[in-house]
């Protein structure tokens, strides 16, 4: 796995970027050696957020945390990231190495969360949306006024089918198409 760290606002110590790496040589069976991991720390008003990304072959596997000191939030990404691989763990089997994520389960200890078994998501709800060429502002102004998160529609600039999302820190997202 290649590791590159990025620190915002903030200087990075060895003894965190060592920190770190160990506690992501855990995924190194899961994913093969061209794995990129990109830990991001940033420092915001006494507050400092941890994100780590992971990205192989295709899938990305992503986790963000932000509390008072810069361990605590690693170690709750680290755990985030685990919870997530375990929580699809049969979806995952058929990506990830063979065999690697059955020792990877057996070898972390269970956390004490009330996650689902199940072999399937439940879909509760499916709803049919009328989707028309908007711009990127009429989206927004659009999932605004529905109270969404999220809003999809046809871009009219680019004749593709593209997603506006409302972010944590309060501002905007834009998904778009791509064949990588």
């Amino acid at each position: 796995m290649k590791i590159t760290f990025t620190a915002r606002k903030v200087n990075l110590k060895e003894n965190f970027k060592e920190r770190a790496e160990k506690k992501l040589r855990k995924f190194e069976k899961l994913f093969s050696e061209n794995a990129a991991v990109n830990v991001v720390v940033t420092l915001e008003k006494n507050r400092q957020t941890v994100e780590i990304t992971i990205s192989d072959h295709g899938m990305v596997y992503r986790a963000e945390s932000t509390m008072t000191e810069m361990n605590d939030a690693l170690d709750r990404v680290i755990d985030m990231l685990m919870r997530q691989i375990r929580k699809n763990k049969t979806r995952l089997e058929k990506k990830i190495k063979t065999g690697a994520i059955e020792d990877f389960i057996m070898q972390t200890p269970e956390l004490n969360d009330s996650e689902e078994d199940d072999e399937d998501y439940k879909i509760v709800r499916k709803k049919r949306v009328i989707i028309k060429p908007i711009s990127t502002d009429e989206a927004i102004l659009e999932m605004n006024m529905v109270n969404h998160n999220f809003f999809m529609f046809i871009n009219s600039e680019t004749d593709e089918v593209n997603v506006v999302y409302k972010r944590s820190d309060g501002n905007y997202g834009l998904l778009e198409p791509s064949a990588e």
